[in-house]
């Protein structure tokens, strides 16, 4: 759930526009030829069930906010047929996103690709009818009638009796098969909610927990993701570039050449192959609203990973940025 595009990505990008450009925005299906030539994309097991699921997704705040511009569409259609064509699956999206989840909704039937999306939604409205009838109108939105993840959102500083009640409403959700994986997400202020959702992950069997988790905040890394192997709960991870924070903080500065030793050739590369590093994680979520970027975000996942002592590496290398 990535802001779009920021300036320091796109001169480490100018040699993959001009690979995909014009190619990118065909109509045809399926969008990249090549793409079977290149290393299949990294593949994790959901716990509960050992169905797979790519390392690297989308997420949609700000990135599908096209209005009525049709060039626009065109070029986030192509991006997400990127996606799907390269081997991902995982789109998250949420009816707080704006117009995202019907512009998704949308988009997804012009594809006609739904069976293709790993479709991932929340709910925050307050009380059970509230949540009942905002999930009624995210489904109506995305034009679905299940989803393959439903997530309440933000529940880390809500009360037990609160988190109790949304809980109950996911649970019938999936009890009626509207959703077949449930879960909690938590991006604001992270660290303080660390200690609630491990607590949540160890009484409330989740399938999911969704989590800010980035180079520039690492604090799940602490307890939370091994109390999530411990549980058996999937790991999403929202923000991975900390809302272009990590771009500017290296902005004009080269990728480190022992990077290459895992492959890492641009800086988003580099960001996101730490954490799909690590094992507790199952995807990542970048928002982007380019075929260049999606691409990009494609070959962390692909190519070779950092084993621990790169990782502390790369830790050390952004602490002294």
């Amino acid at each position: 759930m990535q802001p779009p595009f920021n300036a320091q990505r796109r001169k480490s990008l100018q040699t993959l526009t001009s690979l995909v450009s014009g190619a990118a925005l065909s109509s045809a299906w399926p969008l990249c030829a090549g793409a079977q030539d290149k290393p299949a994309l990294l593949t994790r097991a959901i716990p509960r069930t050992g169905e797979k699921l790519a390392v690297v997704g989308l997420g949609t705040q700000f990135v599908l906010d096209v209005g009525d511009d049709l060039d626009k569409r065109k070029v986030r259609i192509a991006m997400i047929r990127t996606l799907l064509d390269n081997g991902g699956s995982v789109i998250d999206t949420a009816p707080s996103y704006g117009p995202a989840e019907t512009q998704l909704g949308s988009m997804l039937d012009e594809m006609k690709a739904r069976e293709r999306v790993f479709l991932s939604t929340k709910f925050r409205a307050p009380g059970r009818d509230g949540a009942l009838g905002e999930t009624r109108e995210s489904l109506k939105k995305l034009r679905t009638q299940k989803l393959d993840l439903l997530l309440r959102h933000n529940i880390g500083f809500v009360s037990k009796s609160e988190a109790d009640t949304y809980l109950a409403v996911a649970r019938e959700w999936k009890s009626q098969g509207v959703c077949r994986y449930i879960g909690v997400t938590h991006s604001q202020d992270q660290a303080r909610a660390n200690d609630r959702l491990i607590e949540m992950l160890r009484t409330e069997k989740l399938d999911f927990i969704q989590v800010s988790y980035s180079m520039a905040e690492r604090s799940v890394e602490d307890k939370l993701l091994a109390v999530a192997a411990d549980t058996g709960t999937a790991v999403m991870c929202n923000l991975p570039f900390a809302r272009a924070a990590l771009f500017k903080a290296v902005a004009g500065k080269p990728v480190p050449e022992w990077a290459k030793e895992f492959d890492a050739t641009t800086w988003g590369q580099f960001f996101l192959k730490y954490l799909i590093a690590h094992p507790s994680v199952n995807v990542v979520i970048p928002g982007t609203d380019r075929v260049e970027h999606m691409l990009d975000n494609i070959e962390a996942g692909r190519t070779r990973l950092p084993n621990a002592a790169q990782r502390k590496r790369m830790v050390e290398f952004i602490g002294a940025v």
